[in-house]
C-alpha cells in the first residue's frame, strides 16, 4: 500500500482488508497522473493496466470494477463470478468469499465500505447523491446483513475521500430528492436531513455528502461509522477530482476477506 492511500481505523475482524487509493503510485500522465484506474476517461489502456495491477498486488484480492449507474443496485462476488461480473452495471458489491474485493471507483463520489461481524463478510458502496436518495447505502446494509447473517447495527462502516461540504454546491433538486424544502419546510422524514444543507448563494446550498451519508446509515441501524474527513476538491495533489478538473483519473476504495491473516 501507497504512504498516501487511505486505510480505515475502525475495529473490524483480522480477515477484513480495505484501503482507498490516490493519485500517488500509478503511471498515468498529463491529467490522469500518476495513479488512474478508470477505463472510460481518455487514459492511455496500458497505463490504466498497469494501475490495476499494481492495486490487484495491493489488495492480494482480485478488484471486480463495476459499470456505475448511480443506481442503488448489489450484486454478489464470489470467486466464480468475479470475471463475469466485471464492468456489470451496478453501484455496490457483497462478498463473503476470501479472494474478491468489492470495489468502487470515485472522483467526488462518497466511496463507503463495510465489514460484518466475524469477518462473514464485506461490501462496498458508490454513494453519490443521486445513489444516496435513490437508497443504495439501504441496498448494501440489506444484503450484506442476508448474506452474513447479521444485523444492522453489528456492521461497520467507513466513508472515504468524497467531495466536501465547503466544496458541494448543488440546486434545488438535490434537496427535494432527498425530501427537503428548498423553501424550508422540510418533507416527511427529511428533517434530520435538512441540517446537511446549507445556503450558499440564490437557489444554492453547500451539501454535506459525508453526513447525509451517516444519517442514512444511521436512519437504517448502523451505528459504527467512521472516516468521511477528506476532501477530495480541495487537495488536489493528493486526489482527482471531477468538479474541480473536469478531464481527471479516478480512484478506488475496495474492501476484502483475506485468504489467509496477514495476507
Amino acid at each position: 500500500m501507497h504512504p498516501a492511500w487511505l486505510a480505515p481505523r475502525w475495529s473490524v475482524d483480522d480477515r477484513v482488508g480495505a484501503l482507498m487509493s490516490s493519485r500517488d503510485g500509478g503511471v498515468s500522465r498529463g491529467p490522469y497522473a500518476g495513479f488512474n484506474l478508470g477505463v472510460h476517461v481518455g487514459d492511455d489502456a496500458a497505463d490504466v493496466a498497469t494501475n490495476r495491477a499494481r492495486f490487484a498486488e495491493a489488495l492480494g484480492a482480485t478488484p471486480v470494477f463495476l459499470d456505475q449507474v448511480h443506481g442503488r443496485r448489489v450484486v454478489r462476488l464470489t470467486q466464480g463470478s468475479a470475471a463475469s461480473l466485471q464492468g456489470v452495471q451496478a453501484d455496490a458489491s457483497v462478498t463473503t468469499e476470501a479472494g474478491v474485493a468489492c470495489t468502487v471507483m470515485v472522483a467526488d463520489c462518497l466511496p463507503v465500505l463495510f465489514a460484518a461481524p466475524g469477518g462473514r463478510g464485506v461490501a462496498a458502496a458508490h454513494a453519490g447523491w443521486r445513489g444516496l436518495a435513490a437508497g443504495v447505502l439501504e441496498a448494501t446494509v440489506e444484503a450484506l446483513c442476508e448474506a452474513a447473517n447479521c444485523e444492522p447495527n453489528e456492521l461497520d462502516a467507513w466513508l472515504g475521500a468524497c467531495i466536501g461540504p465547503e466544496s458541494f454546491e448543488v440546486g434545488a433538486e438535490v434537496l427535494q430528492a432527498f425530501g427537503v424544502s428548498p423553501g424550508g419546510a422540510p418533507g416527511p422524514g427529511a428533517e434530520p436531513l435538512a441540517g446537511c444543507f446549507r445556503p450558499a448563494r440564490a437557489s444554492h446550498w453547500w451539501a454535506d455528502l459525508p453526513e447525509l451519508a451517516r444519517e442514512r446509515l444511521r436512519t437504517r441501524g448502523v451505528q459504527r461509522i467512521a472516516g468521511g474527513e477528506w476532501c477530495t476538491v480541495r487537495d488536489a495533489s493528493r486526489f482527482f477530482s471531477f468538479r474541480r478538473d473536469r478531464v481527471t483519473g479516478r480512484m478506488a476504495a475496495a474492501v476484502w476477506l483475506r485468504r489467509e491473516i496477514g495476507s
